[in-house]
């Protein structure tokens, strides 16, 4: 079993997780690793596409229809300058 030690660790932090710790009845070091090993679980899920990841956050809030222009056809590519050499 491996151990880290965590340095500069602000006191209001400290104080949060003493906290946290105290009310789910654990101990501030057995909380931290609660802490990390749902974090960790949670980034194991499938990656999604960004246009699905926003898709699904703004979902709850209705959806909007939007009447899009036609296409026009496609234009010609400019034809290539040929350019002289000396």
């Amino acid at each position: 079993m491996a151990s880290i030690t965590i340095r500069n660790l602000d006191a209001h932090t400290k104080a949060r997780l003493r906290v946290r710790a105290a009310h789910r009845q654990r101990s501030m070091e057995e909380e931290a690793r609660h802490i990390l090993r749902t974090a960790l679980a949670e980034s194991d899920a499938a990656p999604r596409d960004l246009g699905a990841a926003i898709g699904a956050r703004f979902r709850p809030l209705g959806g909007v229809d939007l009447l899009l222009p036609a296409r026009e056809p496609m234009r010609e590519p400019p034809a290539a300058r040929k350019v002289a050499r000396k």
